[in-house]
């Protein structure tokens, strides 16, 4: 395991050990070692091709670890697809919100868990008790929520994201992992997504955040881990951190934090 100026993430919901993945001579991840701290926001952070991304999608598998253990609650986890991760009560938000956007918000927010009547053969879907409960799921989230019988598509950018983000919190999850959340949304936008990631936590979940936006990553979160070229490089506490001592662990600059001075 990594050593940490300030020491390893307490009550860690979700743990990677000794996680190493490989694209044919590629390698993109070596020996990954992180906790996720229970309860908290935690960000993830590192240049492109830092292995981020691949880890993520470890964690929510859609990619399997070529060797390597993920705990969850405890639990040895290696999920062999984002259906078994979403089980275990872990969901992704991903850049492209794999939203509908010919459906309805109400019909995002139930897709692949609709609701119907009658005998299950005739699969008739429920649409009354789907749009009754979707207002209250976001409620919980969300300050305004948005139309709920529009299609997504006319939603604004940020719209979109808010109900993508909610909708990941909405199905009793306990990890929600988010890739570049507010990437090429405006400044009102940006402050909506990340109220709505304030009330994700006020719900006692846990998040990862990956970002590149460091001023971001200090204003939401309670912890971050640095990547660079498929290795952690450490956690630090962000109230105990700041940002150029990030920057330079993302570009090597620090050449004593890999060996936690």
């Amino acid at each position: 395991m990594t050593e940490n100026r300030v020491g390893d993430p307490p009550d860690a919901l979700l743990r990677a050990e000794a996680i190493n993945k490989n694209f044919g001579a590629v390698v993109a991840l070596q020996d990954v070692s992180l906790q996720i701290p229970r309860g908290e926001i935690t960000g993830l952070v590192g240049d492109n091709g830092a292995g981020k991304s691949t880890l993520i999608k470890i964690i929510s598998g859609v990619l399997t670890p070529d060797s390597g253990v993920i705990e969850f609650e405890r639990k040895a986890a290696n999920f062999t697809s984002p259906a078994e991760a979403r089980e275990q009560g872990i969901e992704t938000v991903y850049q492209d919100l794999a939203l509908a956007g010919n459906l309805a918000v109400w019909a995002n927010v139930y897709l692949g868990r609709e609701l119907t009547v009658g005998p299950k053969i005739l699969h008739i879907l429920d649409k009354r008790a789907m749009l009754s409960k979707t207002g209250e799921m976001l409620e919980r989230f969300i300050r305004n929520v948005p139309p709920i019988a529009e299609p997504v598509e006319l939603l604004s950018g940020g719209q979109r994201q808010v109900v993508a983000i909610a909708r990941a919190g909405a199905w009793g999850s306990k990890l929600i992992l988010m890739d570049e959340p507010t990437a090429a949304l405006g400044v009102a936008e940006t402050k909506a997504v990340e109220d709505v990631i304030f009330g994700l936590k006020r719900q006692g979940l846990t998040i990862l955040v990956i970002s590149h936006n460091l001023d971001q990553i200090f204003r939401l979160t309670d912890g971050v881990w640095v990547m660079r070229r498929g290795r952690v490089i450490g956690y630090r506490q962000t109230a105990r951190t700041h940002p150029d001592e990030i920057v330079s662990m993302i570009t090597g600059a620090a050449a004593s934090a890999g060996a936690g001075a």
